[in-house]
């Protein structure tokens, strides 16, 4: 079964959000991060950490 991607982060996103109840401003403030980090200059080195 071929689940596209952006269905899974949906799916884990929103069932972590249930399960967990955080804040809606740090789930904001995590989205906008990771948004914001994605697109700068430290994004490389960030690659390269993460793999």
């Amino acid at each position: 079964m071929d689940v596209p991607l952006w269905l899974a982060v949906i799916v884990v996103g929103w069932l972590g959000i249930k399960l967990t109840r955080p804040p809606i401003w740090l789930v904001a403030l995590l989205l906008l991060g990771g948004f914001l980090l994605a697109d700068s200059i430290i994004a490389p080195a960030l690659d390269s950490l993460v793999k």
